[in-house]
């Protein structure tokens, strides 16, 4: 199911329309743009937990997700 961008909005908070627009873009689903966000903005922890690192949509979402923390420095 596509998410809506109050799907969007539920995880990442308020956002500009333009990162909405490219994270519902990908045909990612929820719990992957939570996952994506959880790697975008602790990777250490995740890694030291010994999980995998992030492959498929939900690295395309980190990928977005840090870009857009790139333009906001």
């Amino acid at each position: 199911m596509t998410m809506t961008s109050e799907d969007v909005v539920a995880v990442l908070g308020p956002a500009d329309k333009m990162p909405v627009a490219e994270v519902i873009a990908t045909g990612a689903t929820q719990p992957e743009l939570a996952e994506a966000f959880a790697w975008a903005n602790n990777d250490e922890a995740l890694l030291g937990e010994g999980r995998h690192l992030p492959t498929g949509r939900v690295a395309v979402l980190v990928d977005l997700l840090r870009a857009d923390e790139e333009e906001e420095d």
